[in-house]
């Protein structure tokens, strides 16, 4: 019996060790997540600021966001395409950030009518890598982070 429990706590011992090395990715892993779906809204922001025209046409004609007239979309859409995502990369407001490019990618997806197979994996994968943000913050590598540290240590 003692030496099923020792091997028992040698095994817990190790596979400890191997999780808190795991643990330690998570902040490097919240980091790539924000700057990997805030890379991609924010380009796809500017490339609808550099042609205005086109960002009308295709509001007007092919994305079809329930509710709101045209014009109004797509400025809306192209200022939480700026705005959000240099927020969530900064980690500035991460979970608020999150949660409003989650819905502007929504939106995106129910505005076409048609949206290829590959273009649909993209906004699931870039909606489950803004749920966990949304779920555990922007981690250590966010200014959030920082901010509530220096407000724990103020108020200790």
């Amino acid at each position: 019996m003692n030496t099923s429990n020792s091997l028992l706590l040698s095994a817990n011992q190790i596979y400890r060790r191997i999780v808190d090395k795991i643990n330690a990715l998570e902040p490097v892993a919240l980091l790539a997540a924000r700057f990997y779906v805030g890379w991609a809204f924010f380009s796809s922001g500017l490339t609808k600021l550099n042609n205005w025209d086109s960002t009308l046409f295709l509001f007007e004609e092919e994305y079809h966001v329930p509710l709101l007239p045209y014009e109004l979309a797509a400025y809306l859409g192209t200022a939480a395409e700026i705005i959000l995502p240099l927020l969530l990369m900064a980690g500035l407001t991460s979970r608020l950030s999150a949660l409003g490019l989650f819905f502007v990618n929504i939106v995106a997806v129910i505005s076409l009518e048609d949206i290829a197979a590959a273009a649909y994996a993209q906004h699931v994968l870039w909606g489950m890598l803004l749920l966990q943000v949304v779920i555990f913050s922007g981690g250590r590598f966010a200014f959030d982070h920082m901010v509530k540290r220096q407000l724990t240590q103020t108020q200790s």
